[in-house]
């Protein structure tokens, strides 16, 4: 049996809180383990260092080659063959072989990389992954330019190898139907779990669950304790003072034997200070306890419903860019406290349905789009690149209560440090807790989201679906990760169909 073993491993990057302290792991190379944590706990930094990217103290003993994705593509504008012998090297029918599982034909090869789609560039990178027999795949978020569709494809694909990897994937739905082991990056400790991200979920729910009993029984402990130590500590004060009298005084007068009632409040302080040992020692095994437990404070919302009841209709909506819609036409009829999913392949039209509701489409509209005048709309949009400047001048420029946005970012795991650099400087997933944030502080009656979960953590997920189930905003959604869809209990569900285009 093959295995990856971690020993004692440390690490930190200059100036910052460890990331692993003394961390042990065995990990068997059939397994297919995913990686799960909060956003900036080390997943990535993880791979990093099995690859030895990074400097550690402690072991990594392994014999695996290891393959890393995503790959860097020095040159895009190249013919997709060429982009794929810089990377690695192989035999036509190797590659040709993976591109058939993966739902792509030969012809892709001759294509330039950078005129492919997100989720075709994904699979051609994913396809130089399994090549040979000794290869150990270290996959890093792969669902991020893939549709529902092409998603439902990959995890296929991985789920039919024999090879093991590890997986680093914010959707859910993937890694369930993907992986068989589970490592939970719990703040700086590692721990493991078999199963895949159901498995897991449900064992690190009912493990929080009994942790928190316990700490509630602590407290109790606790307190009862400090109130006995005090109590104690009064009493033995109190035979003092009848011994020796008040501070400033002269003896009390007392004719009882004093050496006695010395003894025996020492014996008192003594028990004492006993008891106030043990309290300590019950704080820390308190603190102990609740090292791994992790808190997910609920975000908040400025939803402002107004006395509007029906939102948005859409009557045989399609839309075009050239002479073909982009898909075929939609109805709807969107209704106070009500929630729309638009969903559809990669190129369907779905962002730019979103544009087409809100006046910015530039195209042309076919059918009728009836949005309720007046609606005050707060927009999550796909591209938030335009974000910059410091965040209190940011808050100030989009009207954003300045404290209530910045609450929002903590809750959503937004490093206290970062509230201070610009956020131009952030890096991609910073970026959207900003814009996600900033959605959720602005007054709105009508949400309109255009994938909000890219690059969130799975943590964020569901502090999101617990969001919207507890406020029931109205709400028109577009995203790929379908059990989110599904948590949030959608009224409407619209699949975008692509219009086949005709031939000429």
């Amino acid at each position: 049996m093959a295995t990856i073993e971690i020993k004692d491993l440390n690490f930190a990057y200059d100036g910052k809180e460890p990331l692993f302290e003394d961390v042990n792991l065995t990990i068997d190379s059939h397994w297919k383990l995913g990686i799960i944590s909060r956003n900036g706990r080390g997943k990535t930094t993880l791979m990093k260092l099995l690859l030895g990217q990074e400097e550690y103290n402690g072991q990594i003993i392994h014999q695996q080659q290891f393959v890393y994705f995503p790959q860097t593509v020095n040159d895009p504008t190249k013919l997709t063959y060429y982009v794929l012998q810089e990377l690695s090297d192989f035999e036509d029918w190797q590659v040709l072989r993976e591109l058939h599982q993966l739902g792509l034909d030969d012809s892709i090869f001759w294509r330039p990389f950078d005129t492919l789609s997100g989720g075709e560039q994904t699979k051609i990178l994913l396809s130089l992954l399994f090549l040979e027999e000794g290869y150990f795949p270290l996959i890093d978020e792969p669902t991020n330019h893939l549709d529902l569709a092409a998603r439902e494809q990959v995890a296929g694909y991985l789920k039919r190898k024999k090879n093991g990897f590890i997986l680093i994937s914010h959707d859910r739905q993937f890694v369930d139907e993907t992986v068989d082991h589970i490592i939970s990056i719990d703040k700086n400790r590692l721990v493991l779990y078999q199963g895949n991200y159901s498995t897991y979920d449900a064992e690190k729910e009912r493990e929080d669950n009994f942790e928190q009993q316990q700490n509630q029984k602590l407290k109790g402990e606790i307190s009862r304790l400090k109130k006995t130590a005090k109590e104690k500590a009064q009493w033995s004060q109190s035979r003092e003072t009848d011994k020796y009298g008040k501070p400033n005084q002269k003896g009390s007068g007392a004719i009882g034997d004093t050496g006695f009632i010395g003894a025996r409040a020492a014996r008192v302080m003594k028990k004492s200070k006993n008891l106030e040992r043990r309290m300590d020692k019950n704080i820390a095994d308190k603190e102990q306890l609740l090292k791994n437990i992790e808190y997910i404070d609920p975000l908040t919302l400025n939803y402002q419903p107004d006395y509007h009841q029906r939102f948005l209709t859409l009557e045989n909506v399609s839309l075009n860019f050239g002479a073909e819609p982009l898909f075929e036409a939609v109805n709807v009829d969107l209704l106070k406290g009500q929630k729309l999913a638009i969903t559809g392949e990669n190129g369907s039209g779905k962002s730019a349905l979103l544009k087409a509701i809100l006046g910015t489409f530039t195209g042309e509209i076919n059918g009728k789009i009836n949005l309720t005048q007046g609606i005050k709309i707060s927009y999550i949009k796909q591209n938030y690149e335009a974000n910059q400047g410091y965040l209190k001048d940011f808050a100030e420029t989009e009207g954003l209560d300045y404290e209530s946005f910045l609450s929002n970012l903590k809750k959503l795991g937004m490093e206290r440090d970062v509230f201070t650099q610009k956020i131009e400087t952030m890096s991609m997933g910073q970026k959207k807790k900003v814009e996600v944030a900033k959605s959720f502080s602005q007054p709105a009656a009508l949400y309109v989201w255009d994938e909000p979960l890219n690059y969130l953590d799975v943590f964020n997920h569901k502090q999101l679906e617990e969001l919207i189930l507890s406020v029931e905003p109205t709400l028109i959604l577009v995203d790929h990760d379908q059990r989110f869809i599904d948590e949030i209990q959608v009224d409407h569900q619209l699949k975008l169909k692509r219009v086949l285009k005709t031939a000429k």
